[in-house]
């Protein structure tokens, strides 16, 4: 928090959006009244704000589309409840998970200061197209861009815009295309310039507990193994798990069963079989896992402001182990037997 006082009245000082005195007040006056307000104040003395949001951009007509992007408020149909792929269901989330990398990769390559994230997202809308598929974020229940893109202590779903990346900023980019009728997935936490060491630091766990969590996979275990092993790498370390925010079975559909949690769940028993694809992409903040979201909807930011990162992968269960599906071009899978 800066030291300009603000009413009650006034816009929090974290950018929510929200009336101070509904947002923030209430833990920075018991912060003063402990003695404690120096160390409960966020670290970066610019929390990322709201910028401008450029009209939605378009998708040729001959590009086929998922069931949502066709409906007025962008909702998808049911869940389908077969979520064990045959081999040509299969075939085509390879295609689509590696379109998916492709774009990604494409949209690490152009960040850097005075980018704009709204930019990125122009690149990869491009990508999508030019690869013959569908922004698979664009219209759903709403969403108004082409990749989520969350700067700093923006958690997930942070809408691209106006703002310019700035010299030691961290940003992830979540790339989701939908490709022959499939979806693929994936995201990076990536540095801006010149990083400080606890940010990158903050980046190289989470790369650590996505893996982690990827190599407690395998048929006949539980979803909560997953959760318990990405808390096994973050939480001994002071690193805030985040909770609200899961990974997801993908296929036909953007989201479908199981909900994967990325910390231990004890109810999250779901049995995992050959054949299920689904993502893990654990979001890990250098301080608490609560989270505050913004009036937009979308945009959500750590409740103690401090950094948050994120990696995410599709995965496929396999007799003979896991396979990921969104390794770059030649890389070694690390987990088949």
């Amino acid at each position: 928090m800066n030291n300009v006082k603000i009413g009650p009245n006034d816009a929090c000082w974290c950018g929510s959006g929200k009336k101070y005195k509904k947002c923030h007040q209430p833990r920075d006056l018991l912060s003063a009244l402990s003695g404690a307000e120096a160390k409960a104040a966020p670290p970066n003395p610019r929390p990322v704000r709201p910028a401008r949001v450029s009209p939605r951009r378009s998708v040729p007509d001959h590009i086929p589309k998922p069931d949502y992007a066709l409906r007025s408020d962008g909702r998808p149909g049911p869940r389908v409840k077969d979520v064990v792929k045959n081999a040509g269901q299969l075939a085509r989330m390879r295609t689509a998970c590696q379109a998916a990398r492709q774009v990604l990769e494409l949209c690490k390559a152009a960040v850097r200061p005075g980018v704009t994230t709204d930019a990125l997202d122009a690149i990869a809308h491009q990508a999508y197209i030019d690869l013959g598929g569908f922004p698979s974020t664009l219209g759903y229940c709403g969403y108004p861009k082409s990749i989520c893109a969350s700067v700093n202590e923006v958690i997930c779903h942070g809408i691209p815009d106006d703002r310019p990346l700035e010299e030691g900023d961290i940003v992830n980019l979540d790339v989701t295309i939908f490709l022959d009728g499939m979806h693929g997935d994936c995201s990076e936490t990536v540095a801006v310039g010149t990083i400080d060491a606890e940010s990158r630091l903050l980046i190289e766990t989470t790369r650590e507990c996505l893996m982690a969590g990827i190599g407690a996979v395998h048929a006949g275990s539980q979803v909560r193994d997953i959760g318990k092993a990405i808390s096994a790498c973050a939480e001994p370390r002071g690193y805030g798990v985040v909770r609200a925010f899961v990974g997801h079975g993908i296929g036909e559909q953007f989201h479908m069963d199981p909900q994967v949690p990325h910390y231990y769940d004890a109810a999250a028993t779901f049995v995992l079989k050959p054949g299920m694809t689904f993502t893990i992409e654990p979001m890990i903040n250098q301080g608490t896992w609560k989270h505050r979201s913004w009036d937009d909807g979308w945009t959500a930011v750590t409740a103690d402001l401090r950094r948050s990162a994120q990696h995410e992968h599709t995965i496929l269960v396999r007799e003979d182990g896991v396979e990921i599906l969104t390794l770059k071009p030649g890389e070694p899978q690390p987990f088949l037997r």
